[in-house]
């Protein structure tokens, strides 16, 4: 069993941490433990779950970790795909209670945002004062976990990354302590927060420059296609074609769903979501004009809307169910990538080509952690697997994605399906790898905070 400093055990002991911890504190065997541990993707056994109040009260249970040798897991919105919103044991800080969402500054349009909110508080609470945030594909995805990411969202053209919009960042150390990082303070700190993962401690608020967005023209435009053969392939190249000469206020992502056992006739084989970041309807109809033009329309939801409505509720998985994902940056879609995705489509894997460059583009690759910015697309693979299904189940549609891994210049980190050392050296080219552990090693030499997508302090 795990001990503490003192040599109580935790599960034992565990009213005297409750009293030296503030915020609440819960155990296995306690109400609200078993929720507590679990995430979207993932069921955990922790030692400890504590929800702190405030940034001091996240101080305090770093420190209480760190002394008691607890490995520390950070939950923001629990969307780990990896599952590394929980663990099997050690400490979980939730940080749900962390969840303000404050203007500070309206006409230079800084914000500040609690580590544990989430997208969709963020994009209501700011609303009123029209302005918004490049953000997530949900409400309940936490701000936390996808800004450390990169944050890929619907305005990623038009205002780059969520990484890109970030002005500075609170956070308590492996020791600690609560500091501040941002271009004049704790710089290299800053550098690896944005894109770097949770590798380097507990972010407890981010202060951001929000985007001026009202209205926006949003919605998902079906299409059917046929079974001859090509067609696939000249949909996927001609969304290519037209994305590289799109507006960049316009944002698009292509969905490839297999054919299924039961899918009503007619239904949209294939999805085009987008997202023109505008309220000018003209200039929107132009922009999307030539998409609709790509094959037989069966469906067409595009309207003008509020961009807080953009994000919608997260998908409810059947109990027990969940998906086997891939994911890769891809530096040009040609002909070769097109045909890799193609034939994974054909062995019955879903597929998800997500649009890139524009503003996301125009950031030199070693300003941040986040550094593929010359990637087209981001091409995203699954396999849903029915409760108690084995891993291997997914095996035979994701077949070949060894071959679209292979004309990739790496992976995006808030999507791995799993987060091994080969994943991690996936995501981070050699050089911003040896940045992030040189960082690593200064604020986090114990490796306190290695349950995340986890870079390895650097030795000496």
């Amino acid at each position: 069993m795990t001990q503490t400093s003192d040599s109580e055990s935790v599960h034992g002991g565990l009213c005297g941490v409750a009293g030296r911890l503030p915020g609440e504190v819960l155990a296995p065997g306690l109400d609200g433990y078993a929720e507590a541990a679990a995430t979207v993707f993932a069921t955990g056994t922790p030692d400890l779950v504590v929800r702190p109040p405030d940034a001091a009260g996240v101080a305090a249970a770093v420190r209480y970790a760190t002394a008691a040798g607890l490995a520390v897991t950070v939950r923001s919105g629990g969307h780990s795909m990896a599952g590394l919103s929980t663990h099997t044991d050690g400490m979980v800080i939730d940080l749900r209670n962390l969840c303000g969402v404050e203007v500070l500054d309206r006409a230079d349009r800084r914000v500040r945002v609690g580590g544990g909110a989430t997208w969709g508080a963020v994009s209501a609470a700011l609303t009123p004062y029209g302005l918004g945030l490049t953000a997530g594909d949900t409400r309940e995805v936490g701000v936390g976990g996808l800004t450390l990411g990169g944050g890929i969202g619907w305005m990623v053209r038009r205002y780059g990354l969520a990484i890109d919009n970030l002005a500075a960042a609170e956070l308590v150390t492996a020791d600690g302590e609560l500091i501040r990082a941002d271009a004049g303070r704790n710089e290299d700190l800053f550098w690896a927060l944005r894109g770097g993962g949770g590798n380097f401690g507990v972010v407890t608020s981010f202060e951001f420059t929000a985007q001026p967005v009202t209205t926006v023209h949003f919605g998902m435009i079906g299409f059917q296609l046929g079974d001859q053969p090509g067609e696939l392939t000249e949909l996927v190249a001609g969304w290519r074609d037209l994305t590289r000469a799109a507006d960049e206020n316009l944002t698009t992502s292509l969905a490839l769903l297999p054919p299924m056992p039961g899918r009503p006739a007619g239904q949209p084989t294939a999805v085009l979501q987008c997202c023109y970041a505008g309220s000018d309807g003209d200039a929107a109809e132009a922009a999307l004009r030539p998409f609709r033009a790509l094959a037989p329309v069966t469906a067409d939801t595009v309207r003008a809307m509020p961009y807080a409505d953009v994000l919608v509720a997260s998908p409810d998985l059947p109990p027990g169910a969940r998906m086997e994902v891939r994911n890769a940056l891809v530096p040009a879609l040609d002909d070769a990538t097109v045909g890799a995705i193609a034939d994974l489509y054909a062995d019955g894997s879903m597929v998800e080509l997500r649009g890139l460059s524009g503003a996301a583009s125009r950031v030199a690759p070693d300003a941040t952690a986040f550094a593929h910015r010359d990637a087209e697309a981001l091409v995203v693979a699954g396999a849903m697997l029915p409760p108690g299904a084995p891993p291997q189940l997914a095996d035979a549609p994701l077949a070949r994605w060894s071959r679209v891994a292979a004309l990739s210049r790496g992976a995006y980190v808030n999507f791995l399906g799993t987060a091994t050392s080969a994943d991690v050296e996936r995501v981070y080219p050699p050089a911003t790898y040896r940045r992030l552990a040189d960082v690593k090693r200064r604020y986090d030499p114990g490796n306190v905070f290695r349950r995340t997508h986890n870079v390895r302090p650097a030795r000496g």
